[in-house]
């Protein structure tokens, strides 16, 4: 689906950066493999936490497990962020993709008016499709650790350009709840959701306490309370009922065995 939704580094840039705010810096690139990996490398580099890197067209972009997907040239949005969170124990980085997934589900009902809510780890739901997928990665620097956090957003697929039959797009959202309406602009959704991380990520920095981005994460949660199927490495599943986060974010599940805590898997929603 052409869009003539053209990515604007000055708009950007206008909209983001400001004196002591967090970005520190944006780049729109016309085309790369994964914008992850760049600022990985530019991470290792020297480059200063609050970088942001988005792209046109990602032709290796990446996701859990090594998976790898490829959106058509100027349909979605693919962006990754770095952060340096110096002063937070290393144990809390955890909340870091959990938080993004929050910022992007507030962005999108701001931008595009739709439900959005979240499915454990990494996904962005709306309607029950996937409308976005969150990779957070540690990159050892000489300067230490940091973060990359990536998200790509389906702005402007048609249905014959999702990349699975459970997958969605802000533009066919938009034209089922009125036909001939078009989705937010890719600048609009990029620039809200990094404000709201922005705010969401300062507080986190600043509180020792991450209970109250469990409960933030948990009012917008399509996982807890559901019927599971968790899917680990080796083909092994487990099912069971979706119950909690713990405090590192972990998803915690009863099972026919008892409670059981995972800090990774896939999850499929089961039909109660």
């Amino acid at each position: 689906m052409l869009s003539g939704d053209v990515l604007d580094a000055g708009v950007l840039r206008r909209e983001l950066l400001r004196p002591g705010g967090l970005w520190s810096g944006v780049d729109v690139v016309e085309r790369t493999g994964s914008t992850n990996a760049d600022l990985a490398a530019r991470a290792r580099a020297g480059a200063p936490g609050g970088t942001v890197l988005v792209t046109d067209f990602q032709d290796a972009g990446r996701g859990r497990q090594g998976r790898t997907w490829v959106a058509p040239r100027g349909t979605s949005v693919a962006m990754s962020v770095l952060l340096r969170p110096a002063d937070v124990d290393p144990a809390r980085w955890t909340w870091l993709p959990l938080l993004a997934g929050i910022a992007v589900v507030e962005g999108l009902r701001r931008t595009a008016d739709v439900p959005a809510l979240l499915k454990w780890p990494n996904d962005v739901l709306v309607d029950g499709l996937k409308v976005c997928g969150i990779l957070a990665e540690r990159v050892e620097t000489p300067d230490g650790p940091a973060c990359v956090v990536g998200a790509g957003v389906n702005v402007w697929l048609a249905a014959d350009e999702l990349p699975v039959p459970t997958a969605t797009s802000l533009a066919l959202l938009a034209e089922q709840r009125e036909p001939g309406s078009c989705p937010p602009s890719r600048n609009l959704v990029i620039a809200t959701v990094l404000a709201a991380f922005e705010l969401l990520y300062r507080r986190w920095e600043v509180l020792d306490d991450d209970a109250p981005f469990a409960a933030s994460y948990l009012r917008r949660s399509d996982t807890l309370g559901r019927q599971v199927r968790v899917h680990l490495a080796g083909d092994v599943t487990v099912e069971g009922r979706a119950e909690a986060l713990d405090a590192d974010g972990r998803l915690v599940v009863r099972t026919a065995e008892g409670l059981r805590t995972f800090g990774a898997g896939d999850v499929v929603h089961l039909r109660s």
